[in-house]
């Protein structure tokens, strides 16, 4: 399709592959936006394992210019924001090189608008302003997560998180006031951000995840990754985020003993990459943990049942979208069920206690009947309801309307 209008897209972390949360969504915006656009793509490299997929990124958007991040290096740099006052996200994601590609790509090509995928993306961007203007797709509150992690952590770990949850939220408020429009994944995500940034009211709307339904799909040609007889239990996700490491370590030491008990057969295995110490000691006989796997969707499509214990998490899962892709139940906590809003009927089980966990898994172990046809319902729903085209529509409104003001030069 011709392309409308010059668009500069800022991402924190390479949207490809992908394979985690924010990658997926990052990256089916991406794709989105190049449906009718050229796509100006500037983005920070901060897994070395994923720069073997450079040059399908560069194919796949050649207006690509990529910054690497440096873990250690930049959690050191970071800690100026205590100096500054501001939040250390913020210095943790600058970059002079990032800075001067972004003024010479807006002094080369007339840009219709530039979209920022995380908060503290929109540094870039503010400079730009009031000439090119912003949309920016916050996805989650990020400053209530900083909040969130901080009873979790001991001094002083505890006191960077609620600050960096108060210095993050005065930045998201401000980023807000000077957007054409932001988003955040659900309605939930938006009434939490209107409840602390009244002023924002209008200027923010919800904007869902989807799933790739049909790469998600149950396939006869894949190998069981599992033993004869065990009922496996499975999690999907990167096992260096911590709310998945909360999960997984809840669900180790309060769900598993109890389910064992009934099930003795049963074991929990850990699929994702980059698993933490902390996710590697909760191995044994009866825990799995896989690191990378080449493909997740045998481990889906096999499991026995699978879970999403995700106690601190915000807003849309996309593991539990895509195991509900491939036609499994799921049960997770109530918050991530209200974000999806599938009902129990509809393939989504809820439970908070081990206790209501252990139910949920009794419902699904004990009549494979019963699960394959929870599973069925669960595909039904997001082939009805989580399409990523029906989802991200909801940006090309406001980029039609930056459109006559800035009009496409030679090259769009």
């Amino acid at each position: 399709m011709t392309a409308m209008g010059n668009i500069l897209y800022l991402v924190h972390r390479l949207p490809y592959p992908p394979n985690k949360g924010d990658k997926v969504r990052s990256y089916h915006l991406l794709r989105h936006l190049q449906q009718r656009h050229r796509v100006f793509l500037g983005t920070f490299i901060d897994d070395p394992e994923d720069a073997q997929h450079l040059p399908t990124l560069q194919a796949m958007c050649p207006d690509l210019h990529v910054e690497r991040i440096h873990a250690r290096s930049a959690k050191v740099k970071s800690l100026s924001g205590l100096l500054t006052g501001e939040a250390l996200t913020l210095s943790y994601y600058r970059s002079a090189g990032m800075q001067r590609w972004v003024a010479q790509t807006t002094a080369e090509h007339n840009l219709q608008a530039c979209v920022v995928f995380s908060s503290a993306m929109a540094q870039y961007a503010q400079p730009l302003l009031p000439q090119v203007p912003m949309l920016v797709d916050f996805v989650d509150v990020d400053s209530a997560k900083w909040t969130q992690y901080a009873p979790a952590h001991r001094w002083p770990l505890s006191m960077l998180y609620r600050r960096e949850g108060n210095r993050l939220l005065a930045y998201e408020r401000a980023m807000a006031l000077l957007a054409r429009r932001s988003y955040f994944v659900t309605p939930n995500e938006t009434a939490l951000f209107l409840s602390q940034a009244p002023e924002c009211e209008g200027r923010v709307q919800s904007m869902g995840n989807g799933v790739d339904a049909d790469f998600f799909m149950p396939g006869h040609r894949r190998l069981n990754p599992f033993e004869a007889g065990e009922q496996a239990i499975v999690f999907t996700g990167a096992m260096d985020y911590w709310p998945n490491i909360d999960g997984v370590s809840w669900f180790v030491a309060d769900v598993l003993p109890l389910l064992r008990t009934r099930w003795p057969l049963s074991r929990f295995y850990i699929v994702g990459r980059g698993p933490s110490p902390q996710v590697q000691a909760l191995a044994s006989g009866h825990v799995v943990v896989t690191g990378t796997v080449p493909d997740v969707r045998p481990y889906l499509q096999y499991a026995s049942a699978v879970v999403a214990p995700l106690r601190v998490a915000r807003g849309i899962q996309n593991k539990i979208l895509e195991a509900m892709a491939m036609q499994q139940p799921v049960i997770t906590v109530s918050s991530c069920a209200d974000a999806i809003g599938a009902t129990a009927g509809q393939g989504l089980l809820r439970a908070d206690t081990p206790e209501e966990f252990v139910q949920a898994l009794q419902l699904l172990l004990e009549s494979p009947y019963n699960a394959a046809a929870l599973g069925q319902q669960a595909r039904r729903y997001v082939e009805k309801e989580c399409s990523w085209q029906a989802h991200l529509s909801g940006i090309d409104s406001c980029l039609g309307r930056t459109r006559d003001a800035h009009p496409h030069d030679a090259d769009a």
